[in-house]
């Protein structure tokens, strides 16, 4: 039997890139906050950054272990996966995934060195749990209808207080709107997600939440998903003076909700995640700078 040889592009692929905004969105609203506290810590900033990042790709990697040798990847419609395309051997897609993991963990490590909060490590320890447990292990949560759950506490509210918190030494009220942005936002990608892979996952018995809920319930969650960050940003537009200039993003905000309710096929889906993502970042940037500035 031959072993199969993956190349670096499909290494690359793999690692999901377009969901790395998501990584980035929550650092940056969490740092703003560093700054109008006149707290920010570039290094603390860039270890927190070095946390999220190493998470997002080591789920995004566990995942396509998971699935591809559960066989929920056998009868995918979007982008090939390295476990189930038999790009990659099993095994090396979950050491990839480990090496992951355990680099975010090394930085985490280092902000609690460097700070001095020793029970962070407890909240590292339940990040890494549940980023592994979303398709890993005998009941993974991710096939429960939790993932938007997760996602939502992890890459919004946990993210983006956890990094104001290592460089301010507080919680600042602020990051449990900015979290609460970022954590929608997080959401839509991920149902927009199994928005696509819907049929697929239902055959699997995959219980993602728009297989429990269904085509059409998703696509209005998952434009409720896209609202909610501005009626956010509505709340803080009287705070900061020039936080109402990001409600420009709806220009990337209206166009993708429009695909994700009249979309029919795949590609069109994929299109707006990758809207989603990218508005992601660019609503973060925009409203970490009203913030800081």
């Amino acid at each position: 039997m031959n072993t199969p040889t993956t190349t670096l592009v499909q290494w690359v692929h793999g690692a999901r890139l377009r969901t790395l905004p998501l990584a980035f969105a929550p650092v940056v609203l969490g740092s703003a906050s560093a700054v109008l506290y006149r707290s920010f810590d570039p290094v603390i900033a860039l270890l927190a950054l070095a946390v999220a990042l190493g998470l997002q790709i080591g789920v995004n990697y566990s995942n396509d272990y998971s699935d591809g040798v559960r066989g929920t990847d056998a009868h995918r419609v979007g982008p090939a996966r390295l476990t189930g395309s038999g790009a990659a051997p099993p095994q090396t897609v979950l050491a990839v995934a480990a090496v992951f993991f355990a680099l975010a963990g090394v930085a985490g490590v280092v902000i609690v060195v460097l700070t001095g909060e020793w029970w962070l490590l407890g909240v590292g320890a339940l990040a890494l749990v549940a980023a592994w447990f979303y398709t890993g292990g005998k009941r993974p949560y991710g096939y429960r209808g939790l993932g938007e759950l997760a996602v939502f506490v992890f890459f919004g509210l946990v993210a983006t207080m956890g990094t104001a918190y290592v460089q301010v030494g507080f919680v600042p009220w602020e990051t449990w709107l900015t979290g609460s942005a970022a954590g929608f936002f997080a959401v839509a990608v991920l149902m927009e997600n199994n928005l696509r892979d819907i049929e697929q996952d239902a055959v699997a018995g995959k219980k993602t939440l728009a297989v429990i809920v269904g085509d059409k319930t998703t696509r209005i969650l998952t434009v409720v998903a896209l609202g909610v960050p501005y009626l956010i940003l509505a709340l803080l537009s009287p705070l900061f003076f020039f936080a109402p200039y990001v409600f420009i993003t709806l220009l990337l905000a209206g166009p993708t909700a429009f695909i994700v309710l009249t979309a029919k096929t795949p590609k069109e889906l994929v299109l707006s995640l990758q809207l989603s993502s990218v508005n992601a970042l660019v609503f973060a940037v925009g409203l970490a700078l009203a913030i800081a500035f």
